[in-house]
């Protein structure tokens, strides 16, 4: 049997199809690989729903709020993942993602809560006697292979994050004129957001327990560091130059967002705050400009300078890697403060209302109708006028001539006003 192609047949028609051939095999080992990882979730959904939520509920052993605050939707999380592998198993995928995009709000909940849900067993497991017998029993069962609660309550964000990914490998590999197409880049869409927000939160968590630790570093309260939307960077040793020229002392740095603190240890031998730092100097970056100075370590080393609206700050560091890691972000922190003060800035200027202009001199229809009225009712008083005194043009009198030139001079100057209002223009700044 020959392999060759046949002079009739093109060879861009077999290289499409080539490609077709491809993309299918690919779709379908996706395909393969997702049903099979949804029924060992699935299964795993099902042991915690089994063994935990619905014994607790039966003998009460943890409160109804306490059950809640562990294991949040999950028991619900299970009913849709359950219909969502039904599916699958048909090889209705599109149907199946479509229908279970309207139900990750249950994800939403469960991805808040997690943390909550983590401190909360953690309490449990210490107070209760009862529950923590109850956990290991339940954990000792070979359904649950060596694995702990603890790990089983984070399936759900993990499979958000597979979730992810085998739609993105089904959609590149499923043509657009497939029935399914849109279906499943739509299931993308709504995916990629859930475990956006997964990482999201972790991510605020870690930033949290980051604070808190440092908060706990400091001596006393009154340097507040939990606040809220600012973001710990980095901290470290380093060396503070005085302007004076005196010797240079270590100092502890530790740079968030929004600020730089400067602290120096504690007495070692103080009873409560031996291990901790007092807190001597924060410096906002809001209005800081960082520079790099050369010529002053001798080839071992930096020194960056640092220039605040009331203060300078002169810091070095033997290491020359260390130093330009922190005028690196440093200059990041700044960075990123400037650009959301431009932000709220062209908001604030889009928000404001353009300057009204003087009423007397708007140009305006109505102004120009009323001005052409009142000269045709004065050519008509004139009119009339004349034709009171006779026929003749010249008047006979002084006072009757001075007064009709009066008349005329009244009658010229309101035929201007049209005229002068129709020129008249205003500039709006």
């Amino acid at each position: 049997m020959s392999f060759a192609p046949s002079p009739f047949t093109p060879m861009g028609s077999r290289s499409i199809q080539e490609q077709r051939d491809r993309w299918e095999r690919k779709r379908s080992r996706t395909a393969r690989e997702l049903v099979q990882s949804e029924q060992r979730y699935c299964e795993q959904l099902d042991l915690v729903v089994t063994y935990f939520v619905e014994i607790l509920k039966a003998k009460g052993t943890l409160r109804q709020d306490i059950r809640e605050s562990i294991f949040s939707s999950i028991k619900s999380i299970h009913l849709i993942n359950q219909t969502l592998l039904a599916h699958l198993e048909l090889g209705r995928f599109g149907i199946g993602f479509e229908e279970f995009c309207t139900h990750l709000q249950l994800y939403n909940t469960y991805v808040d809560n997690i943390q909550t849900a983590k401190k909360v067993l953690m309490v449990q497991v210490k107070k209760s006697k009862a529950f923590r017998r109850f956990k290991k029993l339940q954990e000792s069962r070979p359904e649950f292979n060596q694995q702990k609660l603890e790990d089983l309550l984070l399936l759900p964000l993990q499979r958000i994050q597979q979730y992810k990914h085998f739609l993105r490998d089904l959609t590149e590999n499923t043509g657009p004129d497939n029935p399914e197409f849109q279906q499943l880049s739509k299931a993308v869409k709504v995916v990629s957001e859930v475990a956006q927000r997964i990482q999201d939160n972790a991510r605020s968590h870690e930033n949290h327990l980051q604070l808190r630790r440092v908060q706990k570093q400091l001596k006393g309260r009154k340097t507040k560091i939990l606040t809220p939307g600012r973001w710990y960077i980095r901290e470290g040793w380093l060396k503070t130059v005085p302007p004076k020229g005196t010797e240079a002392k270590p100092k502890m740095f530790y740079l968030f967002s929004d600020i730089l603190l400067q602290a120096k240890p504690c007495s070692p031998i103080h009873p409560t705050h031996g291990d901790k730092f007092a807190c001597q100097q924060v410096y906002p970056l809001k209005e800081c400009t960082v520079d790099k100075v050369f010529g002053h370590t001798k080839s071992q080393g930096g020194l960056i300078s640092l220039t605040f609206a009331r203060a300078k700050l002169l810091l070095m560091s033997d290491d020359q890697g260390e130093i330009n890691d922190w005028y690196r972000s440093i200059c990041m922190a700044i960075g990123q403060l400037k650009s959301k003060n431009t932000v709220v800035h062209r908001r604030d200027e889009l928000r404001r209302k353009p300057i009204r202009s003087d009423p007397d001199c708007q140009n305006t229809p109505e102004l120009q109708t009323r001005g052409i009225k009142r000269t045709m009712m004065l050519d008509e008083e004139v009119r009339g006028h004349s034709e009171g005194h006779g026929s003749s043009s010249i008047p006979s009198t002084g006072e009757s001539g001075h007064s009709a030139t009066k008349r005329l001079k009244s009658n010229d100057a309101p035929a201007a006003i049209p005229q002068e209002t129709s020129g008249s223009s205003c500039v709006i700044l």
